[in-house]
């Protein structure tokens, strides 16, 4: 499961990348870079959610132990 998870947030972080590199700085609210900037906090929300879960399994791990 860690392996997953650590594949998807890497995935999640590519995706924030890519989508930096589409960013128009000085139109950030027009055309494609609305798009783009969606996709940011969209990328960020799953490596957060992400996050979560894997602390979640680790206390899940040490309470059955």
């Amino acid at each position: 499961m860690k392996i997953f998870t650590n594949i998807l947030i890497f995935l999640a972080v590519a995706l924030i990348l890519v989508n930096i590199y589409l960013l128009d700085f000085n139109n950030p609210f027009e055309g494609d870079s609305m798009v783009a900037l969606i996709g940011i906090a969209a990328s960020f929300c799953a490596v957060l959610i992400l996050l979560i879960f894997r602390m979640s399994k680790k206390i899940e791990d040490k309470l059955k132990n």
